[in-house]
């Protein structure tokens, strides 16, 4: 379950529409925003390594399915399972929801 420090699982994100987030660009590359799991309210958030593949960006509005790498941490322990969703953040401003789809076993 985790994989070089971190959790590693396969997910659906769906960046929300500009003119419900805010943002503007689309993400591509490395995207590593914040990921809380527990609430609108809740500051007790993770970091996630979403890398998109090659010549892939997702704009505003669209959803993709990627792996992310989530950081170790504690307060994940049992949170993470198929069909969880949670809040994709820049700082604490919400850009996206993403959905579990599989934990992944490292190799």
């Amino acid at each position: 379950m985790t994989a070089a420090g971190g959790i590693l699982v396969r997910a659906n994100i769906r960046l929300l529409p500009t003119s419900q987030s805010g943002r503007t660009a689309p993400i591509k590359g490395s995207y590593r925003p914040n990921h809380n799991f527990f609430g609108p309210d809740d500051r007790n958030m993770t970091i996630g390594f979403i890398e998109l593949p090659e010549g892939r960006e997702v704009q505003p509005g669209e959803d993709i399915e990627v792996q992310i790498t989530f950081w170790n941490w504690p307060s994940l322990e049992g949170a993470l399972y198929p069909g969880r969703e949670w809040r994709i953040q820049e700082g604490t401003k919400l850009v996206g929801i993403g959905t579990i789809l599989e934990v992944l076993t490292p190799q």
